[in-house]
């Protein structure tokens, strides 16, 4: 398959206002785009670096109208809009009760959940679509699941209707096995009178990414405690989470179910996004010298450690990897240290006819639809180095996939507007 990139532009007709938070380099509204929607606002801030590259590329590409390049947390408003998204990160969301009762529930300084909910309950926007790993569904470690719990809870007492689905894109035809949690949050929305066909069905997630409508597993519990209450006890000791991966939450009434794709359409594998040897430089090629560093890590091993604590001496196993990787299957999921020289078991490896070689940052674009070298330049035209194209890259998502649940929201927005 010789693979076409994709050019960004804005909607002409647009169907309804987006504010992107935690936008990185644009990965929603590239996705969003398509589907119609017109993003007004977008606010990106890195906390733990002097220089704002993601924001830079953001600005290269978009333009510097409406966004915010400031830390969430002083952010008084967003303008009112259609669609809030966000791609936010996973941190331990426990909440306790304010010393003066009258101001509620207060979270732990800097969590950006809270950020999150004070701007929905500012701007009450119409749907909210949110992404981020996984491991939401099941964190923190002592109470699995109560991080979730306490998301649906305050987010769905500010009126919403909340969905959910653990995706991976390469389900859906893409070329890279990223999983992430996919949230749809619906204000004012009809409740559905059978929750399993409304997830395998009706939902925005399940007409813009089927499942199958069999279902393996099915549970029901309520989220009937206050938030303070939920971060206390919830799940308290327990092994397992009580969120399967996918399901809806009304009423305070949590649903969730086991799903699995029902996508039939055709499938991209990593050979579909790589350059020519001819265009890549020669320093993403293997020095053969190093070639056994990279067969020794990638490895089945046992590694004696010593735990930081206790000095106690323990052996780590690691499994073996995939060396090289095969490009008839899907990627492995892009991690933000996928770029540098240096041998590392994580980074991508494939073989060519010229050799071994890493993967470079446009082949990384590709696997999440970016168009090529929509990271190459910051907004003062400098190049931006690499190793941070590819840490965007890993923290970005599969604009794809952002394009057909965006499609299903703008259908229901044309739909409520007559």
């Amino acid at each position: 398959m010789t693979y076409t990139t994709k050019k960004y532009e804005e909607p002409a007709s647009p169907v309804g206002t987006v504010a992107e938070l935690f936008a990185g380099v644009g990965g929603f509204r590239i996705g969003l785009a398509p589907a119609g929607f017109k993003t007004v606002f977008s606010n990106q801030w890195e906390p733990s670096t002097k220089t704002q590259h993601a924001s830079d590329v953001y600005v290269a590409n978009f333009g510097s109208e409406g966004h915010c390049n400031e830390d969430i947390a002083t952010v008084d408003a967003i303008p009112e809009v259609d669609l809030l998204v966000g791609g936010f990160p996973c941190q331990d969301y426990s909440v306790a009760k304010s010393l003066n009762s009258s101001k509620g529930l207060e979270g732990k300084k800097g969590v950006l959940w809270w950020e999150i909910l004070r701007l929905v309950k500012q701007a009450k926007p119409k749907s909210i679509f949110l992404e981020n790993v996984d491991r939401l569904l099941k964190s923190p470690s002592a109470q699995r699941g109560r991080d979730f719990a306490i998301m649906l809870k305050t987010l769905g007492s500010q009126g919403y209707l909340i969905e959910w689905r653990v995706v991976s894109a390469s389900d859906y035809g893409f070329p890279q096995r990223r999983i992430r949690v996919f949230i749809v949050a619906t204000r004012n929305s009809t409740v559905p009178s059978s929750a399993r066909e409304f997830v395998t069905k009706s939902g925005v997630l399940a007409r813009a990414l089927p499942v199958s409508a069999h279902t393996a597993e099915e549970s029901v519990f309520l989220l009937d405690d206050e938030p303070d209450v939920i971060s206390q006890s919830f799940n308290l000791g327990s092994a397992k989470s009580p969120f399967l991966n996918a399901g809806v939450y009304f009423d305070g009434e949590v649903h969730t179910f086991k799903t699995q794709s029902a996508y039939a359409g055709q499938k991209s594998t990593l050979g579909d996004v790589i350059l020519p040897n001819a265009e890549v430089e020669d320093g993403y090629f293997v020095d053969p010298d190093r070639l056994a560093e990279w067969e020794y890590l990638k490895g089945a091993k046992t590694i004696e450690r010593t735990h930081k604590g206790s000095g106690a001496s323990y052996n780590y196993a690691e499994g073996k990897m995939a060396f090289p990787d095969l490009l008839t299957n899907p990627s492995r999921t892009i991690l933000t240290g996928e770029g540098g020289t240096s041998p590392s078991r994580f980074k991508h490896i494939i073989k060519t006819d010229e050799g071994f070689r890493r993967l470079t940052p446009t082949e990384l674009e590709r696997l999440n639809g970016f168009p090529d070298g929509w990271t190459a330049l910051g907004a003062d035209g400098k190049q931006i180095s690499d190793v941070r194209r590819a840490f965007f890259m890993g923290n970005a998502l599969v604009v794809g996939l952002i394009e057909r649940v965006g499609k299903v929201l703008a259908e229901d927005i044309q739909a409520r507007r007559g």
